[in-house]
């Protein structure tokens, strides 16, 4: 990868760029996201709202059934307690164990604590160290990166991998295609829990269920669209970056 510059070696990262989640609870979900947390409003309606969340955003589409979700924010390497400081000022954080709120994820050289949004969704602050994104300043909302992981339960995990590999060339990041897989990099991410065998989203007792979503992807200097519905994946290249 010699001659290629910090910029150009991050699109070789996958990123999520965009991603719509469905929920029954859409004014206090809006309420939670823009009003208790802080997070920039970019659109809004009666069906609809949409947020700023770094280099991503995340949307929220009304629906009359409730729909749950396990998702994650990423925020700088050296920022886990400040964050975990921050939070607790105006929202509850989920204890792990014996009041220990903070878990340590060794083999992907990662931290995080967790938290429930609005919908009851299982929501995550996370930071990972290898990419060495600190920051000097004191921590606020502003400073979330992005949507770092999205979850797409599955009763067969190989097959959802290769149908992500085939939409977007990404491949298996960690983890296995049995039980739980990673799909992607680092810097953006599927969870693939095999929804048979992992019953629940740690740290939680929450069920893992499969639920409709829209993502938007970016790798290797191009843009995707992945559609996510009844553990099946759709999608299409939309742009060249």
């Amino acid at each position: 990868m010699v001659g290629l510059t910090a910029d150009k070696l991050k699109l070789l990262q996958m990123r999520i760029k965009k991603l719509q989640l469905f929920t029954n609870q859409l004014l206090k979900e809006k309420e939670f996201y823009n009003e208790t947390l802080g997070f920039e409003l970019l659109a809004d309606s009666r069906k609809a709202f949409r947020l700023k969340i770094g280099w991503s955003e995340l949307s929220f589409i009304h629906s009359d059934k409730a729909h749950h979700y396990h998702y994650c924010f990423l925020i700088p390497s050296n920022k886990l307690q400040e964050a975990l400081s921050w939070m607790e000022h105006s929202h509850e954080v989920i204890e792990i164990e014996k009041g220990r709120k903070t878990q340590g994820f060794e083999s992907w050289n990662a931290d995080s604590f967790y938290f429930y949004d609005a919908s009851g969704n299982l929501a995550e602050f996370i930071v990972r160290h290898d990419l060495k994104n600190t920051s000097d300043s004191n921590f606020t909302i502003s400073d979330v990166l992005c949507v770092n992981e999205i979850g797409l339960p599955s009763q067969n995990i190989k097959k959802l991998n290769q149908e992500l590999n085939a939409i977007s060339k990404t491949e298996l990041w960690k983890g296995d295609l049995e039980r739980f897989g990673t799909h992607g990099s680092d810097e953006g991410m599927f969870l693939m829990p095999h929804t048979l065998l992992k019953k629940n989203w740690f740290p939680t007792d929450m069920k893992i269920e499969s639920a409709p979503l829209l993502v938007q992807t970016e790798h290797q200097g191009q843009s995707y669209e992945i559609k996510f519905k009844n553990e099946k994946v759709e999608g299409r290249l939309i742009d060249e970056l």
